[in-house]
């Protein structure tokens, strides 16, 4: 698969989830306590994200 999303711990212990395309990391979270928090992060950009308009700031 060409896109995934992955969770990572750090070092300090935080688990964040990246968006990856082709290996090249596109997004990535905040940095949670938990595994299950960085889950759910995931569960909530596949649910929200689809349908989210593109607000352009750059004029």
């Amino acid at each position: 698969m060409a896109h995934e999303f992955v969770i990572r711990k750090s070092a300090n212990g935080e688990f964040r989830a990246y968006f990856e395309y082709n290996g090249e990391k596109i997004f990535w979270t905040e940095g949670y306590s938990s595994k299950a928090s960085a889950k759910n992060a995931i569960e909530s950009i596949q649910k929200n994200g689809p349908g989210a308009p593109t607000d352009d700031q750059t004029s």
